[in-house]
């Protein structure tokens, strides 16, 4: 009899990526969540894997259960049937360790740019040889037949302890999880306990003085834009259209690259995404034709026009992020007003970095905030509102609700970046319906 994978919270962006891995690789899977809408479960819904509500039914005791890490047994009733009834199930992370030592594996890891940088890395190789996939977006991609599989590697809850890829990225270390991590310090002994598990290369952004602690019994090659590191990228040419630099390997030239993405830290996660392949034998000359058709990634400066707008998703949800987000735009739309539409996603992140917030935020022309969305996992929300964060921005700012986002159209020529990891996408809905009944009025 064919084993059944159950997915309690399969619309997890990890959890429906391994789904729809697991569905291509022939096996029969389904899952459990609530009924809101979140993006991923489009791509599962295409699957035509069984979605259902949550209900103690949907556990039996010959299936493969798999847990979301935000389900326990006091929130929900899945969880706590299986503990009741004696029925085991594995968390994500620790059925992924067990799962990927049947591949030659290669882990992304990193406070910012797992994502994106997860992203390039499974394009190219996916399109050099056979190649299986999970991309925090929800993307996953399962072949029977593949030697390798990219992952993104998660260090929250040091979520990542449990893997032991023959190859890994870290692309930075900085202090985030506050409900979690204690300090930058904690953060550091996270990844520096996870690089001592890489068996063959680690590849670490040399320009992050955390990173240049990390110790590892694999050689570890450092990527960056200065010259001291293994892997610098050179000659940077950042257009409308993408961004074209070169990469030298200790003195070695290794040619000219393209990326049709935008911003510097795209730049440096396609450096590392060149550097892995390099060490561990792939083509350049391939390499370098299928970076230049890099589509991006879900929810990671994910463009689209209503009726003659830009707007910009972006899971962007702390201040180095935010950063990045902003070059980009600036990059792409070097004659247009930036607005940045931004959602504070958990009340312990928010207090721990608001100024660093109000820093960030400066770096648009216009700056509108939404409700600090907060976390199951908080249970003190704190003395902090939006409003506090407001305050300390210095660039326009107000704050706006999802029934009203109007005051958003006193601007001209303008590009709306909308970034966040919670619920910001219903202020674009409401901002792109506001587009569209302005032009029907008109009409």
């Amino acid at each position: 009899m064919t084993k059944i994978y159950h997915f309690i919270g399969i619309k997890g962006s990890g959890m429906s990526a391994l789904a729809l891995m697991l569905h291509q690789m022939g096996h029969k899977v389904q899952g459990s969540d609530v009924d809101k809408y979140y993006f991923t479960q489009r791509g599962l819904e295409q699957a035509g894997i069984k979605i259902l509500p949550f209900d103690p039914k949907n556990i039996q005791a010959d299936y493969e259960i798999i847990a979301g890490n935000a389900f326990r047994p006091d929130n929900n009733v899945e969880i706590a049937y299986a503990n009741e009834h004696g029925i085991s199930y594995k968390r994500y992370h620790e059925f992924l360790g067990s799962f990927m030592r049947d591949f030659v594996s290669f882990g992304v890891a990193g406070a910012h740019g797992k994502t994106s940088t997860t992203g390039i890395l499974s394009h190219v190789l996916s399109n050099i040889t056979d190649t299986s996939y999970l991309i925090g977006d929800g993307t996953g991609r399962g072949s029977a037949g593949a030697k390798y599989f990219v992952f993104e590697s998660d260090e929250y809850e040091r979520h990542f302890m449990p893997y032991h890829p023959e190859y890994s990225i870290i692309t930075n270390i900085d202090f985030d999880h506050p409900d979690y991590f204690t300090s930058l310090e904690d953060v550091f002994n996270a990844f520096n306990d996870y690089a001592k598990q890489i068996t063959k290369g680690l590849f670490i952004y040399g320009e992050d003085e955390q990173l240049r602690r990390i110790t590892s019994e694999a050689p570890i090659y450092y990527y960056g834009f200065e010259k001291e590191n293994d892997f610098v990228a050179h000659d940077l040419l950042r257009s409308t259209t993408g961004s074209t630099f070169k990469v030298s390997y200790r003195g070695q030239e290794l040619g000219e690259f393209h990326i049709p993405t935008f911003g510097r830290h795209n730049i440096m996660n396609a450096t590392a995404v060149i550097g892995l392949l390099y060490v561990s034998g792939f083509d350049l000359d391939l390499v370098r034709e299928h970076l230049k058709t890099f589509a991006g990634v879900k929810r990671r400066f994910t463009e689209k026009v209503v009726n003659g707008t830009v707007i910009i998703d972006d899971f962007a949800h702390h201040p180095t992020e935010i950063i990045a987000t902003l070059d980009a735009a600036r990059q792409k739309y070097p004659s247009k007003e930036i607005v940045a539409i931004f959602q504070p996603h958990t009340f312990t992140r928010t207090i721990a970095l608001l100024d660093e917030f109000a820093d960030a935020l400066n770096q648009a022309d216009a700056v509108y905030l939404a409700q600090i969305y907060g976390s199951a996992r908080e249970v003190d929300h704190g003395d902090v509102k939006v409003e506090d964060l407001a305050e300390k921005i210095v660039k326009r700012v107000q704050v706006v609700s999802v029934d009203n986002v109007s005051p958003l159209l006193d601007h001209d020529n303008a590009v709306y970046v909308f970034m966040g990891a919670g619920d910001i996408q219903t202020y674009e809905y409401s901002f792109e319906r506001l587009l569209s009944n302005l032009t029907s009025n008109v009409q």
